[in-house]
């Protein structure tokens, strides 16, 4: 499936609050819009929008982290906006296991499951994409998100899929929580690594 537009959006913080916001926290996300080949009539059969997925995340995960610069991501998350004429169900195939993977890659690496948002909207849409430490589950310092707006996308008949990432924790962050430590993530939801490689194939488990 080819890519008809690609949107990039960078928020950089400094200063928070009259704080120095010291390391810099960089948030970004890349928008790749389709055409919906399924606008319009149901189709049981969404693997081929999953299959698209690999190399499109490809494309705009690799965009994202460029438009990091020097910072590494720490945080990620998945976001998918279906026109009118479509299903959510097309953008949700299109934020499984397979784009999640592609997203790790792409971040050096990564063992939590990454959080997601998918809805059906008119074009010019915003969505709020949610944000959660890459490594370990229940951070709470890194539980974020960046909100963007789609000028004149999704169209009726095209899906937006979306990746973010962030270089560090909230800024100004104080309410306690788990450190970011690199493993906590697994040990928390009770994952091993053997059963955590079984998981990361598992279509439900991006």
């Amino acid at each position: 499936m080819q890519i008809k537009r690609m949107l990039s959006f960078c928020d950089e913080t400094t200063i928070e609050a009259g704080q120095t916001v010291a390391p810099l926290l960089v948030k970004v996300a890349v928008a790749a819009v389709i055409n919906n080949p399924y606008a319009g009539r149901f189709e049981r059969d969404l693997n081929p929008l999953t299959n698209a997925s690999e190399e499109i995340g490809r494309r705009i995960c690799a965009c994202a982290v460029a438009l990091m610069g020097l910072h590494k991501p720490v945080s990620y998350g998945k976001a998918g906006l279906v026109g009118v004429n479509g299903e959510q169900e097309h953008a949700v195939a299109m934020l499984t296991t397979v784009f999640g993977n592609v997203m790790r890659d792409a971040a050096g690496g990564g063992k939590a499951w990454i959080s997601s948002f998918t809805k059906r909207v008119a074009s010019g849409a915003t969505i709020d994409i949610p944000l959660a430490h890459k490594d370990a589950l229940y951070v709470r310092s890194h539980y974020d998100g960046i909100t963007i707006t789609l000028p004149d996308a999704p169209g009726p008949d095209e899906i937006a899929i979306i990746c973010a990432y962030a270089s560090r924790g909230r800024s100004n962050h104080r309410v306690g929580g788990l450190a970011a430590k690199r493993d906590q993530g697994r040990r928390r939801a009770g994952l091993t690594d053997a059963n955590f490689r079984s998981d990361r194939m598992e279509r439900s488990g991006a």
